[in-house]
């Protein structure tokens, strides 16, 4: 499901639909050149007409042929810069992404403190951006569990992290915070909770949609999973009474800085696995193959049932 932005996502290549332009005038740039510029940025990455493009100043650049040229890409104080490559004939608009390959892909998801579900020493993590009013979360969580945690058994560890999309899901931050309470005194806890959310969603929302009635309902289940859980309720009622967004409203940051518009999206040792509720098979493919590349043979498939041969009728 989509965030709903203010500002697209330019830095992967996708905005929000749109048409018209504002270019800055460059000296070294033909203004011809400018409107063919406009027309390309515009139509390739449909920005939206009330959104401002804006042409820098030329530089040289690295690669042969081509000077830097920045575009910002601004509605109101937001803004994005996006470099491009301009060819010394003014014939050619390219854009160039560069990768860090000094940086281990999983390493840059900051999991620190957060429930482990599974084998916490697995060579394979799966990390899944959740947001616990997401319909589409609750269908990526059903194919997290119980079928491929069992199916890779101690293979696999999974951790989530919160993106909860504000904008579309009144509760979605208020039931993450929940969340967290309980996992600051119990990782099972937290589990049971978000196993809940996950199949109790229209439960939580209600006929009438009232946000409070909804945070009624959330307080009172992550009371209930405590009470099981044996845990501390004075601290439990002091954490939910506070509603302290800090650490979700890093975790969003984070996602936005992975330039991730919506949720669930689910990551194996670092690899983004395509977004949204990823289908069974694909997301246990890259599984399989990330497995193997850890030296690690994968479990086999369960082979799918036979149907039993029509008896035959007499005569």
């Amino acid at each position: 499901m989509s965030r709903i932005r203010f500002f697209a996502c330019l830095l992967a290549l996708s905005l929000a639909a749109g048409c018209k332009a504002q270019l800055a005038s460059q000296g070294s740039i033909a203004p011809e050149i400018q409107r063919r510029i406009e027309i390309q940025v515009r139509s390739r990455f449909s920005i939206p007409p009330d959104v401002d493009v804006t042409l820098g100043a030329l530089s040289p650049s690295k690669i042969s042929g081509y000077n830097e040229l920045p575009v910002t890409i601004s509605r109101g104080p937001q803004k994005t810069v996006v470099d491009f490559l301009l060819s010394q004939d003014e014939k050619t608009l390219a854009r160039l992404s560069t990768f860090d390959l000094a940086k281990d892909p999983e390493s840059a998801l900051d999991t620190a403190g957060r429930p482990v579900r599974g084998n916490p020493n697995a060579k394979i993590t799966i990390v899944n951006f959740d947001d616990l009013e997401c319909p589409y979360c609750a269908r990526m969580h059903h194919t997290l569990f119980p079928a491929t945690i069992n199916h890779y058994k101690g293979l696999v560890r999974f951790i989530y992290k919160d993106n909860p999309l504000v904008e579309i899901h009144p509760w979605a931050m208020h039931a993450a915070v929940d969340a967290n309470c309980l996992a600051d005194q119990n990782g099972d806890a937290y589990w049971n909770y978000v196993d809940y959310l996950h199949s109790h969603g229209d439960e939580i929302t209600g006929d009438g949609q009232n946000p409070q009635k909804s945070f009624a309902a959330l307080d009172r289940t992550a009371r209930d999973q405590a009470s099981q859980s044996h845990l501390d309720m004075n601290k439990l009622s002091a954490c939910i009474a506070k509603q302290d967004e800090t650490s979700i409203r890093a975790e969003m940051k984070e996602a936005a800085d992975l330039h991730l518009d919506g949720t669930p999206a689910v990551f194996v040792n670092g690899e983004l696995v395509n977004g949204g509720a990823v289908p069974q098979s694909e997301l246990w493919m890259v599984i399989d193959r990330t497995l193997r590349e850890a030296g690690v043979q994968p479990p086999p498939e369960a082979a799918p049932a036979t149907a039993a041969a029509p008896a035959q009728s007499g005569n």
